[in-house]
């Protein structure tokens, strides 16, 4: 158990539902899908052409006027970050540096920065290859091959000086700390689809313990790029649906043939309890717990029986001091991988049993695809608002759940059901880190 109580005041989503985070519980309730033919580049000549991309997001909206020029080195997933920190600031009614700054506010800020940390999972950021190529054409010798001797004395210096800071993980946290002036611990976490997870975990543990009173946390990425779309083409992974867009990502279905690409992600504010109550914040609900594990398996399959995944689940309900027969909902990872619901389901049943037939579950990636490191922090959004609004969203495209995954899963309409205890599970594609996290509403 942990000494201090840790609150959720503030949601931001940035998705290709939408940004927000009423706006992306609307789309999920209506059953509306982010997934359209890839537009952001030519797709014709990859296996799959579909994919979940975010339209009119304009970086002017999220920072302070002085601040534009450093937009100019924010690659897309460092934009979604930001984009998401102020969302998440605002539905928390925090006055930071950033509101200030914009003019949005002339009152003070009402946080003490030395004490707001951040904990921001990224991916893999892919680099700008347009601008990318054109250096490298530079380089070529007289046949025409790359040689790493011109690279070095005329291709580097055709990329900007600051090339390099629009794709370092690290930049998600940077950006969104300088600009909203946290102080306190900061960390970047790079475990693919699992960050987001270990991200609020460790900003969780943070407050716990005392080393912050608030932290903005969770994860974002875009694997909408030609090299995103590629690795996961090369690992089999992939929907080829591409005359039915909305239909390709079918998580935990008898039918599902692999996940969709997409970008997007979420944060969160999480907040000791005491110091949200003292200002009067609107709760989501409670963490109170967290499980990790490693899966050394292989590394790029998941264990057959989600071995790693339970363990996971496992750890956090020891850690919130609950059973599992306390739990009212799960919120899967569900990314319509053959093997992987497969692993997941198998994990998730190994933990809660016969049960699984009855908890209800939900599966959001069939509504906007795989959101990389941020997938994790929207499928806990979507649970919190689940607990917030005692009504259980369905999963879009999962007409006949697989057997074999023997999972409950929520499809057709939105269900009104009493949800206080949700496990949110997550776990990266290629294999290694799995988590989950427990939240509940909120008890005096």
């Amino acid at each position: 158990m942990n000494s201090r109580r840790v609150v959720i005041t503030g949601i931001g989503l940035v998705t290709p539902l939408g940004i927000g985070v009423e706006k992306v519980w609307s789309s999920l309730i209506e059953k509306k899908s982010g997934i359209k033919r890839i537009s952001a580049f030519d797709p014709s000549g990859f296996e799959s052409q579909v994919g979940g991309e975010i339209e009119s997001l304009l970086m002017k909206d999220y920072v302070p006027k002085a601040y534009r020029k450093s937009t100019k080195i924010m690659a897309r997933d460092i934009e979604i970050a930001v984009a998401a920190a102020y969302e998440a600031v605002k539905d928390a009614g925090l006055i930071t540096k950033c509101l200030i700054d914009r003019g949005e506010t002339e009152e003070e800020s009402n946080i003490d920065p030395t004490r707001f940390g951040a904990n921001i999972g990224a991916g893999l950021i892919c680099a700008d290859l347009t601008e990318l190529a054109g250096a490298l054409y530079t380089a070529v010798d007289g046949r025409g091959r790359f040689d790493i001797h011109k690279w070095g004395n005329e291709g580097m210096n055709n990329l900007t000086p600051l090339w390099l800071l629009k794709f370092l993980p690290n930049m998600l946290s940077c950006h969104v700390t300088i600009v909203h002036d946290a102080q306190a611990p900061s960390n970047t976490i790079t475990c693919a689809e699992a960050s987001s997870h270990l991200a609020i975990g460790e900003a969780f543990r943070i407050i716990a313990r005392g080393a912050a009173d608030i932290c903005i946390c969770g994860g974002a990425e875009s694997k909408m790029n030609p090299m995103g779309l590629l690795r996961q083409q090369m690992l089999s992974r992939l929907s080829k649906r591409n005359q039915d867009p909305a239909g390709a990502c079918r998580p935990f279905d008898v039918n599902r043939d692999g996940t969709v690409i997409s970008e997007g992600g979420g944060l969160f504010i999480l907040e000791e309890l005491e110091q949200a109550r003292a200002r009067g914040a609107n709760i989501y609900g409670e963490l109170v717990g967290f499980g990790a594990s490693s899966n050394t398996h292989s590394w790029s399959e998941p264990h057959p029986e989600g071995q790693g995944i339970a363990l996971a689940i496992g750890k956090a309900l020891d850690d919130a001091g609950i059973s599992a027969d306390a739990v009212d909902m799960i919120a899967t990872f569900g990314s319509g991988v053959v093997e992987q619901d497969l692993s997941e389901s198998r994990g998730i049943r190994a933990v809660f049993g016969d049960r699984t037939t009855r908890i209800p579950a939900i599966a959001v990636k069939g509504s906007m695809g795989n959101n990389g490191a941020g997938s994790g922090a929207i499928d806990l959004a979507v649970a919190a608002m689940c607990v917030k609004n005692n009504r259980i969203v369905p999963a879009l495209n999962v007409n006949d759940v697989d057997p074999e995954c023997g999972l409950n899963i929520v499809v057709g309409e939105p269900v009104e059901a009493e949800v206080s205890t949700v496990v949110s599970t997550g776990y990266a594609l290629g294999g290694g880190q799995n988590a989950a996290l427990v939240i509940k509403r909120m008890e005096d």
